[in-house]
């Protein structure tokens, strides 16, 4: 039996410490109270009260909240809970490099207060399986011991898949959850509640610690009309209001944006419209992982009698994950091979790719580009664009529009019409998660600081004090103990790590910053060739101009550049020991000077001294 439908077909368990489980049981009777401490009242399962039974109260210890990524971008996504010797993490992401960032894949979390603490770790808990969530996982989970990684089995399909692109690392221990089971996690229980988000089986956690509820939202909107299997489990999250939670942790990403979010079903019939109307081929371009979006157009091309192709790894990757663990649901004749487009006319036609957010390899660059094996863009054609624009994807995505209408087709993208709505609570409904969860401390989390902030005054709209609302930085401590919370000054080490190609936290700032020089004003190379003997230049210095200046066109300047050179390697002394390395930098020091006062530019100086 393969992994996926292992999965499908595993017994929803109660995961103790030890990695023993049972069988749950009385799921009409699931939902009781018992008391951790004279203080608290908390919800489990019923078969987890026995063991409380003997938990001490724990009046003295501390709890730690750090948020190790995702407080300051969008992305990067890890939270940290520590009490004593027990520490469990929320998520492992990776964010997309910045502009500013040249050569650099991903982005990944700093584990670095993690180092001498693998022992100490329970669990990792996945909120869903987007790679914001869980990108990080195949780099950080074998340098932390290989601890267990708990998911949904949509979320741990996408994870599994993901894996088999490292062949190097350890096979990572991966435990199926549904939205009714409890983990035991040392000193910490974990409960689930499943959530609205732009892809299924996403949940927030339910964190009892020995000092209270702590409530992680993960990614959510409240979308009471969107599809079934994506409904938020409202009776749980109300629910929490009268338990006393002590903090609630919340998707801040659409804090600035006011209203509802929009939901599924509008966008289901918009999407219907377009496809029962366009008169050619209609080409969908949306995320790999949206397959909310992805069932409504099957959905919709079924009653229509048109045929699906799917084009993009990532996305074929995930709709075969989705679809084998019943999370998607279309006829088996529904999707077809590119061999197979021949046989339909453009009008019983829909394509549904990668690309939407003008990535330079994604499909849809590369249908524009005339770059694609078999796909390109005919007259009539229709793109639609399902999916809002990523912050700093603006100018890609525009060029990628003027391409589209330069080849013939039609665009129609959410600007125009309702056919995205994004996976991230706006203002309203933050609102109504934070009135129902009740928490004494709020942590607004995953967003820019400004998104934080912005959270962090519909907190206090909804009548939290200022004094209990704590908007932290990456690795800044938040503690809690029976006398309260506070955010301290105390950090932890939260700088990016960089992924370059198979480096991980091989490329420093400093290897950054030469990078976005070289980016920006170019390099220049000095070559000068010395003799062993005597230490005399044996013949003119070579100069080299890359991305600076173009040599032919500046042949005064070249001219002074190896002038400069000459005269600095006559004061070479080959009798002093290390007199190489002093001539490369004082070469290196005085060519900056020199050329930033010609030309107002800074190349990277690179000395070559070669004696013969």
């Amino acid at each position: 039996m393969g992994f996926y439908s292992r999965l499908k077909n595993m017994n929803t368990k109660k995961i103790s410490p030890k990695g023993k489980s049972t069988h749950s049981r009385n799921r009409k009777k699931q939902s009781i109270r018992y008391h951790v401490s004279p203080k608290k009242t908390v919800r489990a399962n019923q078969s987890s009260n026995a063991s409380l039974k003997n938990t001490k109260t724990f009046d003295h210890g501390k709890l730690k909240i750090i948020v190790m990524g995702g407080n300051e971008e969008v992305g990067r996504n890890m939270t940290l809970l520590e009490y004593e010797n027990d520490i469990i993490i929320v998520d492992m992401g990776v964010s997309f490099p910045e502009e500013d960032m040249p050569g650099i894949d991903l982005v990944i979390p700093n584990i670095e207060y993690l180092k001498g603490k693998e022992k100490n770790i329970r669990g990792i808990v996945i909120t869903h399986g987007h790679l914001d969530h869980i990108g990080a996982i195949p780099y950080l989970v074998p340098s932390l011991g290989n601890p267990t990684i708990y998911g949904t089995p949509l979320t741990l399909g996408i994870i599994k898949k993901r894996e088999e692109e490292f062949k190097d690392i350890a096979p990572l221990n991966l435990k199926s959850v549904k939205t009714s089971d409890v983990l035991h996690l040392g000193v910490f229980r974990v409960a689930f509640f499943a959530v609205s988000h732009n892809i299924p089986a996403s949940v927030g956690l339910i964190i009892d610690t020995p000092l209270g509820k702590v409530v992680h939202s993960g990614d959510f909107k409240l979308d009471f009309n969107g599809p079934k299997m994506d409904m938020p489990e409202i009776d749980k999250i109300s629910d929490l209001g009268n338990q006393n939670v002590l903090a609630l942790l919340s998707d801040s990403t659409n804090a600035s944006h006011p209203g509802h979010q929009i939901s599924e079903a509008e966008i289901k019939s918009n999407l219907f419209e377009i496809l029962q109307n366009v008169p050619g081929r209609v080409i969908v371009g949306t995320f790999s992982s949206l397959l909310n979006r992805l069932q409504q157009i099957f959905e919709a091309c079924e009653k229509l009698n048109k045929k699906v192709l799917i084009d993009g790894y990532s996305m074929k990757t995930n709709v075969e994950i989705a679809h084998q663990l019943g999370y998607l649901s279309y006829k088996k004749d529904l999707l077809i091979s590119e061999k197979q487009l021949k046989e339909y006319p453009n009008n019983k036609i829909v394509i549904c790719c990668t690309g939407a957010q003008g990535e330079d390899k994604a499909v849809l660059m590369r249908i524009v580009n005339k770059e694609h094996r078999f796909l390109k863009i005919e007259k009539g054609d229709t793109v639609v664009f399902s999916s809002s624009v990523i912050p700093g994807n603006e100018r890609s995505v525009q060029r990628l529009k003027d391409n589209l209408y330069r080849q013939g087709a039609d665009v129609i993208h959410y600007q125009m019409m309702d056919i995205h709505a994004g996976g991230h609570a706006k203002k309203e409904d933050l609102k109504l998660m934070i009135n129902l969860v009740k928490p004494r401390y709020f942590i607004p989390i995953e967003g820019n600081h400004s998104f934080l902030h912005l959270h962090a005054k519909i907190a206090q709209e909804c009548g939290i004090k200022q004094e209990n609302i704590f908007i932290a930085d990456n690795g800044q401590i938040m503690e809690f103990t029976k006398l309260g919370g506070k955010l301290t000054n105390k950090r932890v080490n939260a700088d990016y790590v960089f992924v370059d190609g198979l480096g991980v936290g091989d490329v420093s700032n400093i290897v950054l910053r030469d990078r976005k020089q070289m980016a920006e004003d170019g390099m220049i190379v000095a070559i000068a060739t010395l003799s062993s003997e005597t230490g005399e230049l044996v013949h003119s210095p070579d100069i080299i101009s890359r991305g600076f200046v173009y040599m032919k066109e500046n042949k005064d300047l070249i001219e002074k550049t190896r002038d400069k050179v000459r005269k600095l390697a006559k004061q070479h002394n080959p009798k002093i020991a290390q007199n190489d390395m002093y001539l490369k930098n004082k070469i290196r020091d005085e060519l900056g000077k020199f050329l930033f006062q010609e030309t107002k530019r800074r190349p990277m100086v690179l000395p070559v001294v070669i004696e013969v």
